[in-house]
């Protein structure tokens, strides 16, 4: 692989989170370049191929989504396309001055240093270069041949040092760094924390951190939402929508992939096929081209067919001998239509027939939890009766899991009273179950070493059942994906009927067929249910009742996810999260000018009230959208103002010239100050446009 020297592009990335109503700024028209070209990519193991012959290029600002089953190969090929892994026959070819940064989905992480300095490692080249600027500095001053070669060389070589620097924003780049750890969830007191005390999650989100302030010209990203909740998950949308160069990105978040990519790379059965449009177009284009290739299929059959019978019926007939010779040369000249193969393996779900439990299966009353002085949620009152489909939603950090492992009793220091009813079996699936299975056992040994009883002659037919089928069951689990591993955790799930079933991020991992099959299967289940997700699209028709996590408290919503949201009047469970971060003015502190406003004789009527409030309301947002435009359209002068500049920059003639990097670093400058007007407008129009 060419070197890849993990400096950040000049341009200064943004940070912010997008909010409701707020309009993505379009990025200046660039010409395409090519940062990643593949050609005849084959990865085997053993007898078995995994990738066959892939083709394709990435061009500068791509948005690529990279989807197709578990095991299919995706995440193989983004450590090729790292440089982690070699593939059997095939070339990668990325030019020299191309920066490559990949996020795998686990990583081994460091735990000596705090979060700020451990994201500051991103910054090691600055740091670099200043130690260099204060050696050169040290040797002027100790110096005193100032007419000789050397020093005038020491000095050029100090001009350059200082201009580098300021390229690279040595001087701001402790804002971009809180900027881009507040955006993932960070508070400031985090900072100074040591990543020790953070779970594997959040030291995920560190990594992130570190990835995006080295700006890479090409960001690969394997399932970066698993460890996220909403917010962040949106503000990672923006900084790809305005930051980011070109991105290849593996999840199966749908509504994330759609907001992020614009094309989609398909892998299926050892191919690759390229869609130039977002997974939702993908999905309805997929379905069009198999129906398409179908009926040409057919039809070209009924043709082949009838002119095989008119060969066979007229061979002999020496009438017919010109017209047989015709219709056999014509048979040999036909291009034969081929189907597009399709993988037709599927996931069987069905979980064992629930026993019957008492009537309230989880009664909590004033439960109450802390860590320390930190309280994590006080006063929780609920009651879960038997058959229920409850969901956990709210904020990373709000006790979503804490109270999940309360129930299973794994923690038991708390205050109040949290009651199993009668007959309880409770089944649970961590976050990390995938990650806590023994790698050098196989997957058959994984499963048989928790069958009891007649179900271990079954074993077999149920590793098919999930796809391990044949010699699949005996691979070690340190070979298999995120998804596969997680497949395995769920069948050990299934080895014992449970009626209290409770899935803490199930979702992670799987790919989008198996998420399906999984939903399905739990609407089937009757038993009870508490599903910890911030997957809307999988909470949706599966869960009749909502519970969410905020401002230390747990608040009981009837209905589905999206009753629960058209409740909130909000439409995303993202706007909830930042409104649950408001400070709430007390219920007494609010009745009390409604109660004496109307027992005034002289109040003013509500019509004309609601009148001159909405008269002045579309003043405001009127004013505010002009705001946002202006900022916008000031954005992308300013943007390619510096496009033109660092063209400039990168001949040898700009190279020498000292005011381009004066005016790039004044350009910059500026573009910053008008992201944060914008940043700023588009909040306000967005809290107006809610109020």
């Amino acid at each position: 692989m060419p070197d890849k020297t993990e400096w950040p592009s000049p341009r200064a990335p943004r940070f912010e989170q997008p909010e409701k109503g707020k309009k993505t700024l379009p990025l200046p028209l660039e010409k395409k370049k090519i940062m990643v070209s593949i050609e005849g990519l084959t990865v085997e193991f053993g007898g078995f191929t995994l990738l066959d012959g892939l083709s394709f290029v990435v061009n500068r600002k791509d948005r690529i989504a990279l989807v197709g089953k578990n095991g299919a190969g995706k995440s193989t090929l983004l450590k090729i396309l790292a440089g982690m892994q070699q593939p059997t026959r095939g070339t990668v070819s990325i030019p020299r001055d191309t920066t490559v940064g990949y996020l795998p989905q686990q990583m081994q992480l460091s735990d000596t240093r705090s979060v700020r300095e451990e994201t500051e490692q991103a910054f090691a080249h600055i740091h670099a270069t200043e130690t260099e600027i204060e050696r050169v500095n040290r040797e002027l001053s100790e110096r005193t041949d100032y007419e000789s070669e050397g020093f005038r060389k020491l000095i050029d070589r100090m001009t350059w040092l200082t201009e580098q620097f300021q390229m690279m924003g040595g001087t701001n780049y402790h804002a971009e760094l809180e900027r881009t750890l507040f955006g993932l969830g960070f508070t400031r007191d985090d900072l100074e924390r040591p990543t020790a005390e953070f779970s594997g999650g959040w030291r995920m989100r560190i990594e992130l951190a570190k990835l995006l302030l080295q700006r890479p010209d090409v960001l690969l990203l394997d399932e970066p939402t698993n460890h996220l909740d909403i917010e962040s998950i949106q503000w990672l949308e923006t900084f790809m929508a305005t930051s980011a160069n070109a991105v290849i990105l593996v999840s199966h978040d749908r509504a994330f992939i759609n907001n992020t990519t614009h094309r989609t790379l398909e892998i299926e059965l050892g191919h690759i096929y390229d869609y130039k449009v977002n997974y939702d177009e993908y999905v309805a284009l997929r379905r069009e081209r198999r129906e398409q290739q179908l009926r040409a299929y057919e039809n070209q059959q009924k043709m082949l067919a009838d002119t095989e019978a008119f060969i066979e019926r007229f061979r002999y007939k020496a009438t017919k001998a010109v017209q047989v010779q015709s219709r056999i040369k014509q048979l040999a000249k036909v291009e034969r239509i081929e189907v597009d193969e399709e993988d037709h393996a599927m996931l069987h779900l069905k979980f064992p027939p629930a026993p019957r439990s008492g009537s309230y299966p989880v009664t909590v009353e004033s439960l109450s939890k802390r860590y320390g002085d930190h309280l994590v949620f006080a006063d929780v009152t609920f009651t879960i009766h038997r058959g229920d489909k409850v969901a956990f939603v709210g904020k990373n950090g709000e006790g979503k899991s804490t109270l999940v492992k309360c129930i299973m009793g794994e923690i038991t220091d708390y205050g109040g009273t949290l009651q199993l009813g009668h007959n309880v079996r409770t089944g649970y699936f961590a976050q990390n179950q995938a990650q806590l299975l023994n790698e050098q056992k196989t997957v058959f040994e994984t499963v048989d070493d928790v069958a009891q009883g007649d179900i271990r002659m079954k074993i077999r037919d149920i590793l098919g059942a999930f796809m391990f089928g044949g010699e699949a069951s005996d691979k070690k689990v340190g070979v298999l994906s995120g998804g596969e591993r997680s497949r395995l955790a769920m069948i050990r799930l299934l080895l014992e009927p449970v009626n209290l079933l409770i899935l803490d991020e199930p979702t992670n991992h799987l790919d989008m067929r198996s998420k399906d099959v999984l939903k399905e299967a739990l609407r089937e289940f009757d038993g009870t249910l508490i599903v910890v997700s911030h997957d809307r699209e999988f909470l949706d028709g599966l869960v009749d009742k909502v519970y969410e996590f905020g401002n230390k408290r747990v608040r009981e919503h009837l209905g589905g996810i999206y009753e629960f949201l058209e409740h909130r009047k909000i439409e995303t469970l993202q706007e909830l999260e930042r409104k649950a971060q408001t400070v709430s003015v007390p219920a007494a502190t609010t009745a009390q000018p409604e109660s004496v406003s109307a027992g005034m004789p002289d109040a003013k009527p509500q019509a004309a009230r609601s009148y001159e409030e909405q008269k002045e309301r579309a003043r405001r947002l009127r004013k505010l959208e002009k705001a946002v435009a202006d900022a916008e359209q000031e954005i992308m002068t300013l943007e390619d103002e510096i496009a033109t500049l660092e063209t400039r920059m990168a001949t040898p003639e700009g190279a020498a010239d000292t005011t381009l990097y004066t005016e790039h670093g004044r350009l910059k400058t500026t573009l910053s100050e008008a992201m944060d007007r914008w940043t700023e407008a588009s909040e306000a129009l967005s809290e107006a446009s809610d109020s």
